[in-house]
């Protein structure tokens, strides 16, 4: 076996920012709603540059409700450009101008399934599709959870979407056996249950935490 260099949590196990000069950018998509498509020219360090598209995307959160019987809340909810009904953590778009991540996060749990948390903490950050666009995703872990006093009014593909209750360790079986394709629900489930077998919730981040993908 070939001798690569071994990397360590703590010692280069970790992205690192970098920024190749843009010679050139334009947008050449603007749909008026959540993207758009901008088309730089790459320089590359003494490369030949290149031309790329990219999506640009407000990003987005996400949320493993957990109750105390290692449940987790779960949405039903069609997808049109996949042609599915997908089951989903509660998430959504971070589209309101200034607004704390985890705000957000509360926001989008309560909006789709009228449920508040006490305690949370952040499971993953990851580029979604990073050879194609720019969102980021932050997937939070919410518990101590109670129904919300006031239910939000949901329309287009959310009015008819459905509410349910899996096993953690249920969700993460229907993940592995490929029964599930939502990739914020698969990542989020997997982190909780390592987080849960491993080293434990309370190592986790603290909601607040910086998030360098967006706050660049």
């Amino acid at each position: 076996m070939k001798d690569y260099p071994e990397l360590r949590f703590g010692a280069g196990l970790a992205d690192r920012p970098e920024h190749w000069p843009v010679s050139a950018s334009e947008v050449v998509h603007e749909t008026g709603r959540v993207i758009s498509v901008r088309r730089d020219t790459i320089e590359p360090p003494g490369g030949t540059p290149f031309v790329r598209d990219v999506v640009v995307h407000p990003g987005a959160v996400g949320v493993v409700a957990l109750d105390e019987n290692n449940r987790m809340l779960l949405v039903r909810q069609y997808r049109h450009p996949v042609g599915h009904k997908l089951l989903e953590a509660p998430a959504g778009l971070l589209d309101v101008q200034g607004e704390q991540y985890r705000l957000g996060a509360e926001r989008e749990l309560w909006e789709e399934t009228a449920t508040k948390a006490a305690d949370w903490r952040i499971l993953v950050d990851a580029f979604t599709s990073p050879g194609l666009t720019d969102e980021a995703v932050r997937i939070f872990l919410a518990r101590d959870l109670s129904p919300a006093e006031e239910a939000f009014e949901r329309v287009a593909e959310e009015a008819d979407m459905e509410t349910v209750w899996a096993p953690l360790i249920d969700v993460v079986a229907a993940a592995l056996a490929g029964q599930l394709q939502n990739p914020i629900l698969i990542m989020g489930a997997l982190a909780t249950w390592t987080a849960l077998n491993g080293p434990g919730f309370e190592t986790l981040r603290p909601a607040d935490s910086p998030w360098p993908a967006k706050d660049r």
